[in-house]
């Protein structure tokens, strides 16, 4: 499957899943039947965006159609769509920022940059395949230098490392929070209806992220506390920051200041 058609699957997904969740009341809507339908039908959506049923019904079956910018705007403020979810179902229509032209790689300059900084600190690729570290990360999570390079991404370790997961305390609300990062921050780079990838290959190892996968979440960063216990010093807290390198914008450096 070509990377168009992948971005439709997840386009057509999407709006399905936010169709399913849209409050009936908020729009003036009756009830459905005698059973409490929170959701909007097709029709309905149609006549609220100001498009045909027939072309909206088009968008959720992934046929090939251009939306426009103006109707997807429409549409993300009919299901009320976060800032983030709005960014993404844009992204997903063609209307968001073009996918890297080329892949970083790490260098030493960003090594020593990453080497300077005295806490746990690693860069992550665009499919989250974490491409360097220093030695305070390797003191957190002392696997690290073992992992083999087709293992070293961060998806794959949080749901396939037993000793990771035992070093989160708080691992199912982390889980979750890493997996609606990961798709709004691809916005569809990657094959999001996962047919290949990491994400074919994660879901393939873990029923765990397979299912939440399939829940369409969207999340955006911020700065937010994480706890770790340490192999040696027990609970410890940390800061998360995440930053783009200038010279490398498909890359992020995550760094976790001590609390």
């Amino acid at each position: 499957m070509d990377a168009g058609m992948g971005r439709r699957k997840e386009l057509a997904a999407f709006l399905k899943d936010r169709r399913s969740r849209a409050d009936r009341a908020a729009h003036g809507l009756p009830e459905v039947g005698r059973s409490r339908v929170t959701g909007l039908r097709r029709e309905e959506v149609a006549t609220l965006a100001g498009v045909s049923v027939t072309w909206y019904t088009w968008l959720e079956q992934a046929r090939d159609i251009n939306p426009s910018r103006q109707v997807l705007e429409s549409l993300a403020r009919l299901f009320r769509l976060s800032p983030v979810e709005s960014t993404y179902l844009l992204s997903l229509g063609g209307h968001g920022e073009l996918a890297p032209t080329t892949s970083s790689s790490m260098t030493p300059a960003l090594q020593r940059l990453v080497d300077a900084l005295g806490f746990p600190a690693f860069l992550l690729s665009e499919d989250w395949s974490i491409i360097g570290w220093n030695d305070a990360y390797s003191q957190l999570y002392p696997r690290i230098d073992s992992v083999s390079e087709e293992d070293r991404n961060l998806l794959w370790l949080v749901f396939t490392d037993a000793q990771l997961r035992k070093m989160l305390p708080d691992w199912e609300e982390q889980s979750r929070s890493f997996v609606g990062s990961f798709r709004a921050e691809t916005r569809g780079w990657l094959n999001p209806a996962g047919e290949s990838g990491i994400v074919a290959r994660v879901s393939a190892a873990s029923s765990e992220f397979a299912e939440i996968w399939q829940q369409l979440d969207v999340a955006g960063f911020s700065t937010r506390e994480r706890l770790f216990n340490h192999p040696k010093k027990g609970l410890t807290r940390y800061e998360q920051h995440n930053l783009t390198p200038a010279e490398a914008p498909d890359l992020t450096l995550l760094m976790y200041a001590p609390l």
